[in-house]
């Protein structure tokens, strides 16, 4: 039996729709507000929003937009 394990990135991306959702988030905030609601580990998820070539002055909605996670190798 496989196991699919979730791209840390689509846990991430869930918490944020459904805090827009919510409307703590608006699609047009940037990126960074989503630091304040992650605290210590924000570190961690600027990192891999970086290494996905987001910049914190993104909105929200291009994190939303992405449809796969796929890392290059």
């Amino acid at each position: 039996m496989t196991h699919l394990v979730a791209h840390p990135m689509v846990k991430l991306q869930r918490k944020v729709k459904s805090l827009v959702d919510s409307q703590v988030l608006k699609p047009s905030d940037s990126i960074w507000k989503i630091a304040f609601l992650y605290g210590d580990d924000w570190s961690f998820w600027k990192k891999e929003l970086e290494e996905f070539d987001f910049t914190m002055q993104d909105p929200v909605s291009d994190l939303l937009s992405v449809e796969s996670w796929e890392e290059d190798d």
